[in-house]
């Protein structure tokens, strides 16, 4: 269990999805495979742009309450401080949590 945050756009970084899970890597492939239905889907969020890795799954659940209420602004903040170029982190993300296995 790697429970976390995440904020996943589209290719054209129009859209921001924010969203929580207790095993990260699997619900992001889920998203990049576009297996779930709903607003990742209908928009194509498939890029991971930003995550967190959390200590606990009630933990992860706050965290993303909190960020879900922030302006765009404020969320670009927060993604531009750990990923300024907007790149794909999933790589980053299995690299970070085989870590912990």
């Amino acid at each position: 269990m790697i429970p976390g945050i995440y904020i996943m756009t589209n290719f054209t970084d129009t859209v921001l999805y924010t969203g929580a899970t207790t095993v990260l890597p699997d619900r992001i492939r889920l998203h990049q495979e576009e297996t779930l239905s709903g607003f990742t889907k209908r928009y194509h969020c498939t890029k991971l742009i930003y995550f967190e890795i959390c200590a606990s799954r009630d933990a992860a659940y706050r965290r993303e309450k909190e960020i879900k209420v922030w302006t765009r602004v404020k969320k670009e903040i927060l993604i531009l401080a750990k990923n300024p170029e907007k790149r794909d982190l999933f790589t980053v993300l299995l690299e970070e949590v085989s870590r912990y296995s």
